[in-house]
């Protein structure tokens, strides 16, 4: 990083993310228990390591792949931050330098958190845009608290609008695939952004690329209680402007007050019931929690999606 190049770490250097894997071609020395959950064996013997699990000891080896140095640092000013639920915010940022951002829809960003009471050292987490390419000069987030989250914990009681801040980017292979198939969305809470990013990007393209309108798309979103939900209006107004497009929401223990009259249960219930076995030739988006999308991606292969169309960040 101080070198400029800028190493994608979805977890902040945990070992729990696997998405700062980088070749070392001499002087990395045995691999560590936590690298091998990450990389298999035919990567081993092409020398992928972790690479923040690697401590550098002695003289080292690496190759960068090539695209992480289009990866650069922005700068940017608090624009906005709203409150969507009780725990979610809605952070604007306005970038200054430089004063643009190229992306593709789904991509995320590791914005940068200074030293304060809960971390010694300045760290950095990855977070999905919620905004779109189209939206120049600005990026934005969906940042849910975390209790003891040391960067969610700094956004939510520490952030204000008109600081500055720092991040990298834009990382990622979570973008829409050019192809006919019927698009599946699945996120809950938070993993809302990089969904709500895609559909603003196809909205925003699909007069002009007549393909993009015939593709149905179904996004599934999953919530616990009526308190949970968020950006409704906006779902409702896409449904309306995308003719293939429709909006599941469920909640799994909806609260006697909410008289709800929707879907119930886990998210991978409702998701089976609506596919069945109709939807092999899908491909699917997934955001939210790894337990979430390990839950998901096995649903998906009960209604015969590949696992090779189902296209998810892991950030640990």
């Amino acid at each position: 990083k101080e070198e400029g190049i800028f190493i994608p770490s979805g977890c902040g250097g945990r070992g729990s993310c696997g998405l700062c894997t980088l070749k070392v071609t001499s002087g990395g020395g045995e691999y560590l228990p936590t690298e091998l959950a990450w990389v298999k064996p035919e990567s081993q013997a092409a020398g992928i390591r972790l690479s923040c699990q690697l401590k550098v000891k002695r003289d080292m080896a690496i190759e960068v792949p090539a695209h992480l140095f289009s990866i650069r640092e922005f700068f940017g000013q608090i624009e906005e931050i709203e409150d969507l639920t009780h725990d979610i915010k809605r952070v604007r940022i306005r970038l200054l330098d430089p004063p643009s951002i190229q992306y593709k829809a789904g991509q995320f960003m590791q914005l940068d958190v200074p030293e304060y009471e809960l971390s010694s050292e300045p760290v950095s987490r990855a977070y999905s845009m919620s905004s779109a390419p189209h939206e120049e000069g600005v990026v934005e987030f969906l940042i849910r608290l975390v209790p003891n989250g040391i960067c969610t914990t700094w956004v939510h009681r520490y952030l204000t609008t008109g600081d500055k801040v720092s991040m990298t980017g834009p990382y990622g292979e979570f973008y829409l695939h050019d192809s006919e198939r019927e698009i599946i969305c699945i996120a809950g809470g938070s993993g809302m952004a990089p969904i709500r990013s895609i559909l603003a990007d196809i909205e925003r393209r699909f007069p002009s690329e007549p393909a993009l309108a015939s593709r149905r798309c179904r996004y599934f979103f999953g919530a616990v209680s009526k308190r949970d939900l968020f950006l409704l209006d906006e779902m409702q107004r896409l449904e309306k402007a995308l003719p293939g497009f429709s909006f599941i929401q469920a909640l799994s223990a909806p609260k006697p007050e909410d008289e709800w009259q929707g879907e119930t249960g886990l998210i991978t219930d409702v998701v089976r019931r609506h596919l069945g076995s109709t939807s092999s030739e899908a491909e699917a988006y997934l955001c939210g929690s790894p337990g979430m999308i390990k839950a998901c991606i096995s649903v998906l292969r009960e209604c015969g999606i590949a696992e090779d169309r189902i296209y998810y960040d892991s950030f640990g």
